[in-house]
């Protein structure tokens, strides 16, 4: 079985949205010393690929230590919106030609290609996202438990209000956002688990999000 991984390891350079603390890890204990090794890590809850929980945006939002764990694995399609690029807008009229697969999903993983721009400013910039009519189809979706962006966010950096977010984390849906390698899965119909830091009243936490396919 090949299991993809589609996370980004965290170290003290990894981008972290403007505004953010970069992560910090720094040597606890050391064999020599102490007769074993430990790491102190020092993260905001969004670092690296991550999880958003309705928290994140809605005061009294469920958390995600509040939902089950099964609401962090299931069937996924891979849709690509690679070819959009700059300014590119994923709109309904996109979502609904592929609409089959995407109601047959737990979740959705968009690969806008924005991969490409990690580790420079680029990343942080003008990359597609979800129209907000193309939020609100996948926010009545009932099968759908979320939607991942290979990108920083699935609205854009700086804007204050969050569309996509206030409609999908509304629904209860879960967001996860700086994925990678997306580009080997465009157009398949995947496992996925993305398992979030289970710490208490989460409103976000950093992932290990995996795909593979079914043995033929």
């Amino acid at each position: 079985m090949t299991v993809y991984d589609l996370t980004y390891p965290i170290s003290s350079n990894t981008p972290v949205y403007p505004g953010s603390e970069s992560p910090a890890l720094s040597i606890a204990a050391t064999v020599e010393q102490e007769g074993y090794h430990e790491t102190k890590l020092s993260l905001y809850s969004h670092t690296g690929t991550h999880m958003d929980a309705p928290a994140h945006i809605f005061r009294g939002a469920a958390t995600l230590d509040s939902f089950p764990p099964e609401a962090f694995a299931g069937a996924a399609y891979v849709l690509d919106c690679s070819q959009l690029g700059q300014n590119g807008r994923i709109c309904v009229e996109m979502l609904r030609s592929a609409e089959e697969e995407i109601r047959r999903a737990d979740f959705l993983l968009l690969h806008t290609g924005w991969e490409k721009y990690w580790g420079s400013p680029a990343y942080f910039g003008v990359f597609p996202v979800l129209t907000a009519e193309a939020s609100l189809f996948l926010s009545e979706l009932p099968r759908l438990k979320g939607v991942g962006v290979d990108a920083v966010s699935v609205d854009l950096v700086g804007l204050p209000f969050l569309e996509n977010h206030r409609i999908l984390l509304g629904s209860g849906k879960l967001l996860i956002e700086n994925l990678k390698n997306l580009s080997a899965l465009v157009g398949k119909r995947v496992q996925f688990a993305a398992l979030p830091l289970h710490y208490v009243n989460s409103d976000g936490a950093p992932v290990r999000a995996i795909a593979w396919e079914h043995e033929k």
